[in-house]
């Protein structure tokens, strides 16, 4: 079984005693744009309610819940491109 890379996030948080977020994760972005403003939102809501802070790390989960289509594209050109440069984004 396959755990989204965000859910992955929240199993790690209650394994560490951290309190089971209420937040549910939003799951995969395929690059549909009818969806997007709801994914976007409960991305957001998601990341703060598991106390992501930290600008790479919210890049990187972001990043890591675009599949598929013109969303998957975008995401690999973005790592690439963070290889490529081998810096933060601070």
């Amino acid at each position: 079984m396959s755990v989204a890379p965000a859910a992955a996030v929240a199993i790690e948080n209650v394994q560490a005693g951290v309190p089971e977020n209420m937040v549910q994760d939003p799951g995969w972005f395929d690059g549909d744009r009818s969806k997007f403003e709801d994914w976007w939102r409960g991305i957001r809501l998601f990341l703060k309610s598991n106390r992501v802070t930290g600008m790479d790390d919210k890049i990187t989960a972001i990043l890591a819940c675009l599949r598929g289509g013109v969303a998957g594209i975008y995401a690999q050109k973005k790592l690439d491109k963070f290889d490529e440069d081998n810096d933060t984004q601070d």
